[in-house]
């Protein structure tokens, strides 16, 4: 017998309900990619940065190997706030960086997904005693009131997870970053390059087929979650590349007519087949464009390391006196 749903827990699913409504209703439908991270949600993506396809874990993860006592050199001793820490597998190479000579490091993880949170915790305190660990269960704006708190601190927007932005939301994202650092702080962003449609594709497209489950998985969630009773067998998982957007584009199409019963807020909502909803977009980005674009935001790029095919940088900013 499952435990009884908490004040907190009954207002999360009505906020997920919403959100969803909203999405479907909308012209062109969308949903939440915040939504994709759930604990089942958050270890298929795990396994998808382990497919041959997707190089982009692999190369940051090379260059955070490369260059991460340089990055320490540079800011000297901080915090270490991470969002979207995930499992906080990258993270490791920075970690073992900052705490060279037994130094003692702060480290705060910032995810949605609690069972990703929780086993990175318990793998960080197991394996680096030497780290201070306090997660912070939540988006990335419930971090924002710390940044001042955790100062001089390095904040890691790692796996090019910005892309994930539209423009205007990335604009208000560096808004808030902006206004939530202190001067002297750093930030450590790792994005991915526009490159060969090919590659871009198949990376999102791996023949495993774990991304597709990936994507599935949010109409799973949205099944168990808030009572709908989609035929996940009737859905399809669609990604390719917009040349002229300069940016992947993540769907579901419904291969037959359903209804979407929201149980929350008691609502039914009809999509008819071949309809395809949009669940995520994962913008790619040039070096000049996006090292310019800092400087609107009190940032400055100290540093920029990529892999020799260029595929993918990480960029070491620090916020400046305006």
């Amino acid at each position: 017998m499952s435990a009884p749903e908490t004040p907190e827990e009954a207002a999360a699913r009505i906020e997920f309900a919403e959100s969803v409504a909203r999405g479907l209703t909308d012209s062109p439908p969308w949903l939440n990619c915040i939504y994709l991270y759930d604990a089942r949600g958050s270890e298929l993506f795990r396994q998808i940065t382990e497919q041959p396809e997707y190089y982009l874990t692999r190369i940051e993860n090379e260059i955070l190997q490369r260059h991460a006592e340089e990055i320490r050199d540079i800011t000297g001793p901080v915090t270490l706030i991470e969002l979207g820490s995930g499992y906080s597998v990258k993270t490791a190479h920075l970690f073992r960086a900052y705490t060279a000579g037994a130094s003692r490091v702060n480290y705060v993880p910032v995810d949605v997904s609690s069972a990703a949170l929780e086993a990175a915790e318990r793998t960080i305190r197991e394996h680096h005693a030497e780290i201070d660990v306090s997660g912070i269960l939540g988006t990335y704006q419930s971090a924002f009131p710390v940044f001042r708190t955790h100062s001089p601190s390095m904040v890691m927007f790692l796996g090019s997870t910005i892309g994930n932005f539209n423009p205007n939301e990335a604009d208000a994202f560096w808004n808030e970053v902006k206004d939530a650092l202190s001067p002297g702080d750093h930030f450590l962003l790792g994005v991915d390059l526009v490159k060969d449609k090919g590659i871009l594709e198949a990376a999102y497209n791996d023949a495993a087929g774990v991304t597709s489950r990936f994507t599935r998985n949010l109409f799973a969630r949205i099944n168990r979650e808030l009572g709908s009773k989609v035929d996940l067998d009737k859905i399809q998982h669609v990604a390719s590349y917009n040349t002229d957007w300069r940016r992947i584009e993540t769907f579901v199409r419904f291969l037959s007519d359903q209804d979407v019963y929201l149980e929350p807020i008691d609502q039914t909502i009809p999509i008819r087949a071949g309809t395809m909803v949009m669940s995520e977009i994962s913008r790619k980005f040039s070096l000049d464009d996006i090292q310019s674009n800092m400087s609107l935001y009190g940032l400055e790029v100290v540093r920029t390391f990529t892999d020799d095919r260029e595929w993918f940088a990480v960029l070491l900013l620090r916020r400046v006196q305006t």
